[in-house]
């Protein structure tokens, strides 16, 4: 079954709004998972214009299912976060700072030795990499080579090509998905994935191991109430 890991960026972006402490971050991440979420994701970026990186520290504390940190590798800043809170995976992302949001996968060829190099930092610390991917064959094949445990399959281009058409979306990601399979590698997904989208896309994953909603997730908790919202996500991926 394909496990729901609830990236909670949006709710340290309403925090960091007004100052103090509401909502509460802490507590909104023991509410997603005593609503059913079977892991906790953040992205802290340099100016931790969200996820500030105590929290990542107060994160790990409590977390009981899966803890799971995105961010840029090539900050040695993020590098010492995630060593020193040894979460149960990483996730490298390629951003260039000051991005607003992860917008393209790795170059899995042209960065081969410098992924290799990184992703043997964390492993040998007993954390699970994955690495953030365009769903293009080449790239696949290019990560089974750098010690990857995982790829994170970067769904933007699906999630706005379904509406339109909606086999035409899933066809690169589902051969994505085959050669990663076939490598041995674990396959994850996220971005702009929504309580549209999410339960087709599933489906035609069938390796698909687990997915990181932060941002449709969040919006729809605004109308449905956060448990009701985790767990009509939950059933997209049942």
């Amino acid at each position: 079954m394909t496990r729901l890991s609830v990236n909670i960026n949006k709710i340290a972006t309403l925090r960091n709004s007004r100052g103090g402490n509401n909502p509460d971050l802490i507590q909104v991440a023991k509410d997603c998972e005593r609503f059913g979420a079977q892991g906790i994701t953040v992205h802290p970026r340099p100016d931790e214009r969200h996820i500030r990186y105590n929290d990542v520290y107060e994160l790990k504390k409590i977390v009981t299912t899966e803890f799971n940190i995105e961010g840029n590798c090539q900050e040695q800043k993020f590098v010492d976060l995630v060593l020193a809170v040894k979460p149960e995976q990483v996730t490298l992302v390629p951003d260039a700072l000051g991005q607003i949001t992860s917008n393209h996968g790795w170059d899995t060829m042209a960065n081969q030795q410098y992924l290799k190099e990184i992703i043997a930092v964390f492993k040998n610390a007993g954390i699970r990499v994955s690495i953030f991917v365009d769903p293009v064959v080449e790239m696949v094949k290019g990560a089974a080579t750098t010690g990857t445990d995982r790829i994170e399959l970067y769904t933007e281009a699906y999630a706005h090509g379904y509406a339109a058409n909606k086999e035409a979306a899933i066809a690169p990601y589902k051969e994505a998905a085959r050669v990663a399979h076939e490598a041995g590698l674990g396959i994850n997904a996220g971005h702009d994935l929504d309580l549209e989208n999410l339960k087709y896309f599933a489906q035609n994953i069938p390796a698909l191991d687990e997915v990181s909603i932060g941002h449709a997730l969040i919006s729809d908790a605004l109308y449905y109430g956060l448990e009701n919202t985790i767990q009509m996500y939950l059933r997209q991926l049942s």
